[in-house]
């Protein structure tokens, strides 16, 4: 018997009845012992990572600054929740894999943009002009014209 809390009577026995590794953490699905509903817990591996910002202030890793910026650029766009956290999952073990224990902020960025605009050229547009800090037209326009392929 494992002690999590259950999420909707906050009784805190549970068991397990499935187990499964699912891109990088462990996927559990439970049931409370006392209500009988059942929920999924995702167990992730805990090293520790910072983020080296703009400002040379650092922070520790948070995944889930980055799932907010990506929800937020694809916010309307038809793109479904399930894709969006694999691409911070995939960003996530990226990040994982190369062992540094600390990360500056733009490299992250990069990340997001790259498979942003693989997934949706209006949702990359949205996260590279807050990232890119854009501050013009003439600077969106460029961005635009370099996705469409013409040289201004």
């Amino acid at each position: 018997m494992v002690i999590t809390k259950c999420p909707f009577c906050s009784y805190k026995e549970t068991k397990v009845l499935e187990t499964r590794e699912v891109e990088g953490a462990i996927k559990r699905r439970r049931e409370c012992e006392k209500c009988g509903k059942r929920f999924v817990t995702y167990e992730r591996p805990s090293i520790d990572i910072v983020v080296i910002k703009k400002d040379g202030r650092r922070e520790e890793f948070n995944r889930e600054k980055i799932l907010a910026g990506i929800k937020k650029a694809c916010e309307k766009r038809p793109i479904g929740y399930d894709k969006i956290e694999k691409m911070v999952d995939k960003i996530e073990k990226d990040i994982r894999k190369t062992g540094q224990r600390e990360i500056e902020s733009s490299v992250i960025g990069e990340m997001v943009v790259k498979k942003l605009k693989k997934l949706d050229k209006v949702a990359y547009i949205r996260f590279a002009s807050v990232y890119r800090s854009f501050e013009d037209i003439e600077s969106f326009e460029n961005e635009i014209s370099s996705l469409k392929g013409v040289k201004k």
